[in-house]
C-alpha cells in the first residue's frame, strides 16, 4: 500500500510566525503538504525546525520543561530584543474548514516562564468576522464552549493553577471544548525527528511500539508492533526497502532471553543475518524513515532534519517522493543541504533562509517567473540552486549580476 491510500483528512499548517525566538525576530513561512527549507549553515533553519519541536514538548511536557532546556529567556530570546517570545499557527481541521489562528506570547521574569497571552480565533465564511472563543492573559480568561463556538454559546470563566500552563492543554482535555481539544491533541501529535543512526542500533527492551521516538532508539519494537499488527504495512516497506537497497532480504526484531530485542538484517547472498551494528548506516536510516512514512496510524505532522545525513546521494529523489506521497495524509517539513533532494521538489515547495545584516533571519520563496520557465524548460530546483538561479540561499554569488 502506498502511504497516499490510506488518507484521512489531516489538519494542515498554512501559516507560522514567530518573533524574538533566537535569530527569528520577526519571521512568517507559509507552508505547503510539503515544505522544504534550504540555506547556508548558520542561516536558521535549525531554529525554525526546533520552534516545531519546541511547541510540541510545550504540550506534552509543560512549557517549563521546555523552556529550561533551551537555556530560558537568557538564551530563547532574540538578542538586543524586549518583549515575550510570540508564536502564531494559522492552520485548519480538515479541508474546506474555518481558518483558525492560535496566539501565543511566552515571557519571563524572577518566578520563571509564563504565558503572558494566549488566545483562539476562527473565520467562518469568506466574509464572516474573526471570532476569539478563547482569550487567556496571566492564567486568567475565558473559553466558548461548542462545536461551533460563536457569540451565542455559553463563556467558561477559568483560573489556571499557574501562569506557565498553556490553557489549550489545559482546557483541551474537556469535552465541552472540541475545537481547543481538536488542537491540544494536533499539537501533542507532531512528529519532529532528530533520528541518529547510532540510536537505531540499540537493543530496546521487547514489546511493540506504535511509533518510532525522535532518535529511532526503539526502531526494533516499531518492527515488532507492524509486524504484529501491520504485516501487509511492514511488507510495503520491505519492498521500498529492496529497492533502495537490492541486497537486502529481510530486517528481524528477535526477543533474547534476557528481555531485550535484537535488531538483525539479512543480506539476499548470504544465510545468516547480521545485527544491526554492523549494518550499513544508510540501510538503517531509510528503514527508520520508511517507518515514519508508512506509519499506519501517522501523525498529522512530521518534521525531518538533513535527511542526506549517511544516504546515497542517488537515494535522496527517491526519498522526496516517498514525503510526497506521506504528504497526503501528514503534513511534512524537511531542512535539507542536499540539491539531489531539492531535484525531486517543486519550486513553491521550496523555502531559502537566510541572514539579514542584523544577523536575523529572513525567508523567501524561489517560485518566479523565471525560475518557473527554466524548470518548464527541463532544469532542476536542485541544479538551479546550486547554479545561483534563486540569487539566494547559497554561499556562491548568484548566476547573473
Amino acid at each position: 500500500m502506498n502511504p497516499a491510500q490510506a488518507t484521512p483528512d489531516p489538519a494542515r499548517i498554512e501559516q507560522l510566525s514567530v518573533q524574538n525566538y533566537r535569530a527569528l525576530k520577526d519571521v512568517s513561512l507559509k507552508l505547503q503538504p510539503l515544505t522544504v527549507l534550504i540555506g547556508p549553515n548558520g542561516s536558521g533553519k535549525s531554529t525554525l525546525f526546533d520552534v516545531f519541536n519546541f511547541l510540541s514538548e510545550c504540550f506534552r511536557n509543560g512549557l517549563r520543561h521546555a523552556w529550561d532546556r533551551r537555556g530560558r529567556i537568557r538564551e530563547i530570546r532574540t538578542r538586543g530584543e524586549q518583549g515575550p517570545v510570540v508564536f502564531e499557527l494559522r492552520y485548519r481541521e480538515r479541508r474546506r474548514t474555518p481558518l483558525i489562528t492560535y496566539d501565543l506570547k511566552i515571557d519571563e521574569d524572577n518566578k520563571g516562564p509564563h504565558v503572558r497571552v494566549e488566545w483562539l480565533q476562527w473565520k467562518r465564511g469568506a466574509h464572516g468576522k474573526p471570532f476569539r472563543f478563547l482569550d487567556f492573559q496571566e492564567g486568567k480568561g475565558e473559553a466558548v464552549s461548542g462545536e461551533e463556538p460563536d457569540e451565542r454559546a455559553r463563556r467558561v470563566q477559568s483560573s489556571l493553577q499557574s501562569r506557565d500552563l498553556i490553557a489549550v492543554n489545559a482546557l483541551g482535555q474537556f469535552a465541552e471544548h472540541p475545537r481547543v481539544a481538536a488542537l491540544r491533541s494536533f499539537i501533542s501529535d507532531w512528529y519532529v525527528s532528530y533520528l541518529s543512526v547510532e540510536d537505531t542500533r540499540t537493543q530496546p527492551e521487547a514489546g511493540p511500539a506504535q511509533r518510532l521516538s525522535r532518535t529511532g532508539d526503539n526502531l526494533a519494537n516499531g518492527l515488532e508492533f507492524l509486524r504484529e499488527s501491520h504485516p501487509d504495512r511492514l511488507e510495503e516497506i520491505f519492498r521500498v526497502l529492496r529497492r533502495r537497497a537490492p541486497r537486502i532480504q529481510d530486517v528481524r526484531a528477535q526477543a533474547m532471553e534476557d528481555g531485550r530485542l535484537l535488531l538483525q538484517i539479512k543480506d539476499a547472498p548470504f544465510e545468516r543475518p547480521i545485527l544491526a551494528r554492523f549494518a550499513s548506516d544508510g540501510t538503517l536510516k531509510m528503514l527508520a524513515y520508511l517507518v515514519v512514512l508508512y506509519d499506519p496510524n501517522p501523525p498529522q505532522f512530521i518534521g525531518i532534519e538533513e535527511p542526506e545525513n549517511f544516504l546515497h546521494p542517488r537515494l535522496l529523489p527517491e526519498l522526496a517522493e516517498e514525503c510526497r506521497a506521506a504528504a497526503e495524509r501528514s503534513q511534512l517539513l524537511v531542512t535539507t543541504h542536499s540539491p539531489y533532494f531539492v531535484d525531486a521538489v517543486r519550486l513553491q515547495e521550496v523555502r531559502i533562509l537566510e541572514r539579514d545584516d542584523c544577523g536575523h533571519t529572513t525567508v523567501k520563496t524561489p517560485d518566479t517567473d523565471e525560475l518557473r520557465s527554466l524548470v518548464d524548460a527541463g532544469a532542476t530546483p536542485g541544479y538551479l540552486w546550486m547554479s545561483g538561479h534563486f540569487r539566494s540561499g547559497d554561499l556562491r554569488g548568484p548566476a547573473h549580476p
